[in-house]
């Protein structure tokens, strides 16, 4: 009894505190904040978050125009869903928005805030992106590794080859469509395959796989200790385990760049590459700052790649026209007797519209990752203070039917080759905007071109039963499909020119 009107008043005594901090926060900051939905005590709108964010948002932007707020405890949220908002936030103002906020799983499993994606805008920012732009995502660097991308696609098509053996065969692509992006990435990474068959080292190959579901469990911005810290206080977050996690990661990490080292690894893999970077500036290309690329790519550049392959892959068995008109495009432009290639992509400009369309219709990341001002602001005609937690949701302004003619339905037409113009104009913005929109929007581009052409070459492609896919998004912070795509595919007889 006791114990428990301890813990009354503690938390009483911390609702005091949050209820002075906002009335410290109204004085100081001018009152025209965005409109809001009614609001909780402490708690404030915390209760109303429920899957999927991006529907609820748009939810919300229906009802209280394009720029609203949102009481997350002790944080404020606001919330973009207009291309002329994000536009204004990121673009005119991205010096200004060019932060991040602090979010535990970024502290913890961010290096302390010092990755590319979770630093403070800054010179070391500047630093990071420079190397990054330079020396891992430059379309020199990214052709070293050309052939490791080139053979897990091949192994991707045998497999799927085997299982139908010349016939009609029911596949589950979602599961291959992940061991692919992982070990295209690993391998671009580290030189190693972590997933199917001949992994480099099976007991690492396990630790590795077991350490991306935990990380899996723990991504995205919905911890509700970010939000409320007196959680952390009481044993009842997630940041002791987050901790645990950080460290198992960090020496899984370290191994592999200690063996890089000590065994002098020749090969065209990132860390080989940064480590001899290190050499000339040992105290810049710290083994902190290789291992902080490492996690970003791995956490920025798989899920999002496998699910955006699968909504294509989903989108084309749903529009078999749509299917047979970019065959027809690959035959007459590669051939029917050549498999195509990485540097093929490019002029396959009817594949290029289906991904942009895809991008557009299920972003892999519908809220983008989140930014920060560094100083109070206005957008749109409201007060936006510093420290805010600013979210834009990409899903809404891809759909919405002021900028898109017929906004619901898939229609790769509508790029019609100018994927990367319209992506300019602001009302594409899969990959972010301004100087904080992911520098790996290549690398991905590349892996996806390649695999959706690639299973559109190799196979004829049926719904099961007939029956149309559903295109329901399930929960996470990467959007994925609710229920994994299954289909029916059969051996193109081009698929004879894989020799595996």
């Amino acid at each position: 009894m006791e114990e428990s009107t301890i813990l009354y008043l503690f938390l009483s005594f911390i609702s005091v505190i949050i209820s002075l901090n906002y009335l410290f926060q109204w004085r100081k900051h001018p009152i025209k904040l965005p409109p809001c939905p009614p609001s909780l005590p402490i708690i404030g709108h915390l209760h109303l978050l429920k899957p999927p964010i991006h529907r609820l948002h748009h939810s919300f932007s229906q009802k209280y125009g394009p720029i609203f707020s949102l009481k997350l405890g002790s944080r404020l949220m606001v919330v973009l869903s207009s291309s002329a908002a994000a536009e204004e936030c990121l673009v005119k103002n991205d010096v200004v928005f060019a932060n991040r906020p602090k979010f535990i799983i970024a502290k913890h499993l961010g290096y302390n805030y010092t990755t590319v994606v979770s630093s403070s805008y800054g010179d070391h920012w500047r630093n990071l992106r420079r190397i990054g732009a330079t020396e891992i995502f430059s379309p020199a660097r990214l052709n070293t590794t050309v052939n490791a991308r080139k053979d897990e696609m091949r192994r991707l098509l045998a497999r799927l080859s085997n299982a139908s053996r010349g016939e009609f065969a029911k596949v589950e692509l979602k599961s291959m469509l992940s061991d692919l992006t992982f070990n295209n990435v690993m391998r671009t990474v580290a030189g190693k395959r972590y997933y199917g068959d001949e992994v480099a080292d099976e007991e690492e190959a396990r630790e590795f796989r077991e350490l991306m579901v935990e990380v899996a469990k723990r991504s995205g911005t919905g911890n509700p200790a970010d939000y409320l810290p007196v959680l952390n206080w009481f044993g009842l977050g997630f940041e002791r385990e987050l901790k645990k996690l950080a460290q198992r990661m960090d020496g899984f990490l370290q191994k592999l760049i200690d063996d890089h080292r000590s065994k002098k690894l020749q090969n065209n893999s990132m860390i080989h590459h940064l480590l001899s970077m290190q050499q000339s500036d040992p105290l810049y290309y710290t083994d902190e700052i290789i291992k902080g690329f490492i996690m970003v790519i791995i956490m920025a550049g798989t899920d999002t790649s496998s699910v955006t392959i699968e909504w294509a892959m989903a989108n084309l068995l749903n529009h078999p026209q749509v299917l047979k008109k970019a065959r027809d495009e690959i035959d007459s432009l590669i051939g029917e007797e050549n498999l195509i290639e990485e540097s093929d992509v490019p002029k396959l400009h009817y594949l290029q519209s289906i991904m942009y369309e895809t991008l557009r219709l299920y972003p892999a990341a519908p809220l983008l990752i989140p930014h920060m001002p560094s100083a109070d602001c206005t957008i749109g005609g409201y007060d936006v203070p510093s420290g805010a937690v600013v979210l834009v949701n990409a899903w809404a302004i891809h759909r919405d039917p002021k900028v898109w003619d017929d906004p619901e339905s898939f229609k790769p037409e509508r790029f019609d080759g100018n994927g990367e113009k319209i992506e300019h104009s602001h009302k594409l913005l899969p990959f972010g905007l301004g100087r904080r929109a992911c520098p790996g929007a290549n690398l991905a581009q590349r892996m996806v071109g390649l695999a959706l052409g690639s299973l559109i070459q190799c196979f004829e492609w049926e719904r099961i039963d007939g029956k149309e896919i559903d295109m329901i998004e399930g929960k996470g912070s990467i959007m994925p499909k609710a229920h994994p795509l299954q289909a029916l595919c059969k051996p193109r007889p081009i698929v004879n020119k894989v020799s595996y």
